[in-house]
């Protein structure tokens, strides 16, 4: 990634650690991260800054990441961002429900950080 070409990510836990995990890797291989602790805070972020790509828990409070993902899939103005779907719900719960609300990709918990990285570069080309 060339510099100040660099693509925004944003994260969306209420879980500190995963949040300060993922934002230090990607924040060093040259991403712009932004972060959110909930639904609510993921779409006002997500509408204000226009992320290439945003990275999803589930289990949150206020509005969950499932209709969070609908909700950025649904508005035209955040269609087009990518969607990764990150949680401890369930592998099989996981894989049969993010695509229904529109996720590009999902990722168990807990999940390797390479895989993930690759799959991220491939949505963003």
């Amino acid at each position: 990634m060339s510099k100040g070409a660099a693509q925004t990510i944003l994260i969306v836990d209420d879980d500190p650690e995963i949040v300060a995990m993922l934002s230090l890797r990607l924040g060093k291989r040259g991403y712009r991260v932004l972060t959110a602790v909930d639904g609510v805070q993921a779409l006002a972020a997500a509408k204000r800054e226009r992320p290439a790509l945003v990275i999803l828990d589930v289990m949150m409070p206020g509005k969950n990441g499932w209709e969070v993902a609908r909700a950025l899939k649904q508005d035209p103005v955040t269609a087009t961002i990518k969607v990764v779907m990150l949680t401890a719900i369930g592998e099989q719960v996981n894989e049969l429900t993010s695509p229904l609300y529109g996720a590009d990709a999902h990722f168990d918990k807990p999940f390797e950080f390479d895989k993930l990285e690759k799959t991220l570069h491939e949505l963003l080309g």
